[in-house]
This record gives C-alpha cells, sequence and structure tokens, in this order.
C-alpha cells in the first residue's frame, strides 16, 4: 500500500482538499484530529502535557486549547516539546491505522510533514497551497482568532516555496472547481504509480 502524505499551511485547504480525495474512495487519516483524540484519551499523553505546559492544559478532563496554543504559538521550545510527547503517539496510532485499510494508497494529512523532518515516511508528497492573504481570512473566519494570531502560527510552519521543493504534487486552493478537476488528476496518477 502506497502512503501519501497532504500537507499544506494553515489556512490552505488541507481538509477541503482530503474530503475531495475521500469522496474518491481514498482513506484519509487526519492528525489533527486524531491528535486531538489522543491528547484527549490517553493518560500518558495528559500527565506529560500537563508536566510541559501545566495543570491549565486541561479543563475538568477536556483539552484546554486556547490555553496550549497561547503558550505554544509564543515559545518554540514549547511547541517542540508538545510536537515531541503528540506526534509520536499519532505515527504509531497512523501506523495501526494502516494496517487496517483496503486501497490502493491512503493519506495522511499531517500539518507539519517537513517541519519534523518525516517526508522519507511517505511514497508520495501532495501540498496544499493558496496566497497569504486568502489563508489569513480563512482561518480568522474559521476560527475567530485574530489576524495576529494566524500570523504567528504561519511563522511557526516553513514557508511554502521551501515545502515545493519537497512535493511531489502541489495544489493551488484557490477555486473549488479547479481544487477538485486537480484532485482527481493526482488521484488517477497515484492509482496508475500503485498499478
Amino acid at each position: 500500500m502506497m502512503i501519501v502524505g497532504l500537507t499544506g499551511g494553515i489556512g490552505s485547504g488541507k481538509s477541503t482538499v482530503g474530503s475531495m480525495f475521500q469522496k474518491l474512495g481514498v482513506p484519509i487519516y487526519n492528525s489533527d484530529i486524531e491528535a486531538k483524540k489522543l491528547m484527549a484519551g490517553s493518560e500518558k499523553i495528559k500527565k506529560d502535557i500537563e508536566a510541559l505546559l501545566g495543570k491549565d492544559s486541561y479543563k475538568n478532563g477536556t483539552l484546554n486549547k486556547d490555553y496550549i496554543a497561547k503558550l505554544v504559538f509564543n515559545d518554540k521550545k514549547l511547541l517542540k516539546g508538545l510536537n515531541n510527547i503528540v506526534h509520536p503517539a499519532v505515527r504509531h496510532d497512523f501506523k495501526s491505522w494502516c494496517l487496517r485499510q483496503k486501497a490502493p494508497y491512503v493519506i495522511q494529512e499531517a500539518a507539519i510533514i517537513f517541519e519534523n523532518g518525516n517526508q522519507e515516511f511517505y511514497d508520495k508528497i501532495i501540498l496544499v497551497t493558496a496566497p497569504r492573504n486568502i489563508r489569513i481570512q480563512r482561518v480568522v473566519d474559521r476560527d475567530g482568532i485574530s489576524e495576529h494570531a494566524v500570523m504567528q502560527r504561519i511563522d511557526n510552519q516553513l514557508p511554502d516555496q521551501e515545502k515545493e521543493k519537497l512535493s511531489d504534487f502541489i495544489i493551488e486552493n484557490i477555486g473549488l472547481e479547479a481544487t477538485e478537476r486537480e484532485v482527481s488528476r493526482i488521484h488517477h496518477k497515484l492509482l496508475k504509480i500503485r498499478a
């Protein structure tokens, strides 16, 4: 089974592209969603996060996302520490998930493949891009956070120009119809590679 990475900066539209592949029958593992489940459900991860970021990381046993975001997006060391707790657990969970799939290829949607040096784990990588101003507006509209908060997150990710050099396919996600055509084209290419 071929393993394809789907990545892109915040607000690029990775999840939109992921759902388009899903409609074509491709199994999608959304690392962000699964990481949140692991952070909420694993006692070991909870203890490790509280040791790193303090007891306020969880409110009434529930992950305190706003508190965590405020801390880690202002401190690269804390962000790295959090990633070192969560990413190995996600990697293990993803490998188990792959064993249950019956498809020519699967996609793991992950925001920071290159930032973590994980590109060698994938057979192919698809990068989703969009102009910076569009990305900022999408996240402001979606999450109700300030432009400044979005910029902080963008600045914690590798620039698209760097990611493009390392990617096998690039989808510029501005208009849905054009994006869907590109998804279909890449899907057929991946099926041919797998055949």
